[in-house]
């Protein structure tokens, strides 16, 4: 049995090959957070053209919740 808090997810290469397949490029940067009550992948990725996306991929489902362009490129 699955216990519902914590529950099976989906792993962090799974989340950054989904990112990776809808915003080609590098990965900078993935941290694993909870937003509005779920919890997150935020994949940060570096274009061809130096841009930096954030694709948040729900950790549970592998469904891609956003993508964003970050103006800020400060990770901390």
């Amino acid at each position: 049995m699955v216990n519902p808090v914590y529950g099976q997810r989906i792993t962090l290469e799974q989340a950054m090959n989904i990112a990776l397949q809808r915003v080609p490029g590098q990965i900078v940067h993935v941290d694993l957070d909870m937003e509005n009550g779920m919890l997150v992948y935020e994949v940060y990725i570096m274009t061809s053209g130096n841009q930096i996306f954030e694709v948040e991929v729900h950790a549970k489902t592998g469904v891609i919740i956003k993508i964003e362009q970050e103006e800020d490129f400060d990770f901390d």
